[in-house]
């Protein structure tokens, strides 16, 4: 259960440059869908991971992070390549269950390896292909 049209030509084996100071912020069209109908901002997401970034989420290994975000009404599904980026790939409401699937984690932790073996030049080519959105870059929330 994936939700990124990302071609296995943009996911390639590339070093990041040594001079990165914060990690990039993205976030998939699925997950921006999902996050505009609950009423979560760009905002709210950038402070998510300014605390992702301090280890305030569940780290569900395989660099896969679970954030509670919205007053801990919903919870997040996040993909971290450490100190280059994260990624929101996921949103579901603490009502409607309280954990992902086993089956489910499996996928992402499999995206999560595709996302860091990509690297910056596969997140770049989400990007232009429209199936990521940079989040907090810049100071932009």
């Amino acid at each position: 259960m994936l939700y990124l049209s990302v071609s296995q030509t943009s996911i390639k084996s590339v070093s990041t440059p040594a001079s990165v100071d914060r990690p990039r912020a993205f976030k998939t069209l699925h997950f921006s869908k999902a996050a505009g109908k609950q009423g979560i901002s760009d905002a709210e997401l950038c402070q998510a991971v300014a605390e992702l970034d301090q280890g305030k989420g569940d780290n569900l290994g395989g660099n896969v992070w679970k954030k509670r975000l919205k007053n801990n009404l919903s919870r997040s599904i996040v993909l971290t390549k450490p100190k280059s980026f994260w990624v929101f790939v996921h949103l579901f409401e603490k009502q409607d269950k309280n954990n992902i699937a086993i089956d489910e984690l499996r996928g992402f932790k499999k995206l999560a390896k595709d996302f860091g073996s990509g690297g910056m030049a596969g997140i770049e080519a989400a990007k232009q292909n429209g199936s990521l959105k940079e989040l907090c870059h810049d100071n932009q929330a």
